[in-house]
């Protein structure tokens, strides 16, 4: 694979560029993997890397029953941050922040991280004790942030109005190193990375069966026929109950969409990302110029990828109080994920009662800034045969003897 640089661009620009290479290779699947990862999207593509860079395991295949990074990794709103209260989930989230604040030079390939700051709007006097609570903790984790008052948050999003007439804006907290990414290139560079150390990559090859013989797993069957296998990752983030059911284990998850939409281009007027969770959405200005804004889960399990007017009108809503400004833009387009969500909100990578079977997922609305984090942790389970360092010290193996074990609010994983 060539290097991409400046000198690349300058050599390409002199000969028409023709010389471009394709960024994967796109092969047919071989008849036995040491590894098997079901689902191309971040989590999966991350968890086949750092399995290769970190374990040197390349006779990898990643498997997608669509096309690369056409789940949720390309359907969220791309927030990077860590200032999570709970010891696990900040150590998690924060590795995850880490790895993508070098990830384009690891990957040879421009993510466009962009660490503009991300700030969490305190709207009532709970949330007020909530945050200052949480900086104090993040203080003691090593993650960096910091509580504001409401005039440096007007100072930061001077767009932003502090007196709403329901909940207005007492302060936040403030995570200077938080910000956004390009979701498509997060899941391309990855996945160029995986093609270069000789890993397959198979699109549009649909997993049907799961392949046992005394309590392991042996291999798949896909709509490209069957393959062998000596370990398996399950990765697919709201379909994870299909593939578990395929396997003979149930999982604790239910399955919503999540929607977020983005608004006409416009001049920037925001550098910051903004969240706002006593009416819950949030929002941040793209490159393009588009206001990006998110909300929460939709209140009934289901499997669609497409937005629905009741939720964009109660997200909208609620953000036209805080930001009036954009009462007077026009909407360019909205969209659905599917989010898969566990009763604690703490996601689960670990073994399953079928041997040589891991499984990662449940997390729910906080899968794209977990990319990093979660596969290199996901990459420790399958290389070693169980929980190792970031899962095992975090207790995100949720699976004992056979039985899901639902102890992590107690033990104080829950986000």
């Amino acid at each position: 694979m060539k290097r991409y640089s400046a000198f690349a661009i300058a050599r390409e620009a002199a000969r028409y560029h023709t010389g471009w290479e394709r960024a994967w290779r796109s092969p047919e699947p071989k008849s036995h993997y040491d590894v098997i990862i079901i689902g191309a999207g971040g989590h999966g593509l991350a968890t086949a890397y750092y399995l290769g860079k970190n374990y040197g395991i390349t006779n990898v295949a990643v498997i997608e029953k669509g096309w690369l990074g056409g789940g949720n990794t390309g359907r969220n709103t791309t927030i990077i941050r860590s200032n999570y209260l709970q010891d696990p989930s900040a150590a998690i989230y924060e590795k995850a922040r880490s790895l993508y604040e070098t990830m384009s030079q690891d990957l040879n390939y421009n993510v466009m991280f962009s660490p503009r700051g991300v700030i969490m709007l305190a709207q009532t006097e709970h949330e007020i004790r909530g945050y200052q609570r949480t900086a104090h903790a993040n203080a003691l984790q090593g993650v960096k942030t910091e509580w504001i008052g409401p005039e440096r948050v007007k100072q930061l999003v001077p767009i932003i109005e502090l007196s709403g007439p329901r909940y207005p804006v007492l302060g936040g907290l403030w995570q200077s190193r938080g910000g956004t990414a390009r979701h498509d290139a997060v899941a391309w560079g990855y996945a160029r990375a995986c093609s270069n150390m000789g890993m397959d990559i198979i699109q549009q090859c649909e997993v049907t069966g799961i392949d046992k013989s005394d309590g392991n797993v042996t291999g798949i069957q896909t709509t490209k026929g069957a393959i062998k296998c000596n370990k398996l990752g399950m990765v697919v983030a709201g379909n994870s109950g299909h593939l578990a059911d395929m396997a003979g284990f149930r999982l604790p998850l239910e399955s919503v969409a999540l929607q977020a939409l983005v608004s006409e281009p416009i001049k920037p007027c925001m550098d910051v990302v903004v969240m706002a969770n006593t009416v819950h959405g949030y929002m941040s200005q793209s490159d393009k110029g588009e206001m990006v804004i998110g909300g929460g889960t939709d209140g009934f399990n289901n499997y669609t990828q497409r937005g629905s007017f009741h939720h964009l009108e109660e997200t909208v809503r609620a953000l036209i109080e805080t930001f009036p400004m954009i009462s007077r833009l026009k909407m360019l387009r909205h969209w659905g994920g599917i989010v898969d969500v566990t009763g604690d909100r703490s996601p689960i990578i670990g073994t399953t009662p079928l041997g040589n079977c891991y499984i990662n997922c449940g997390w729910g609305t906080g899968g794209f800034k977990a990319i990093p984090g979660s596969g290199w942790a996901m990459a420790e389970v399958i290389a070693t045969g169980e929980p190792q360092g970031l899962a095992a010290e975090f207790g995100l193996n949720r699976f004992q003897e056979g039985r899901f074990i639902d102890e992590s609010v107690a033990a104080g994983v829950a986000h």
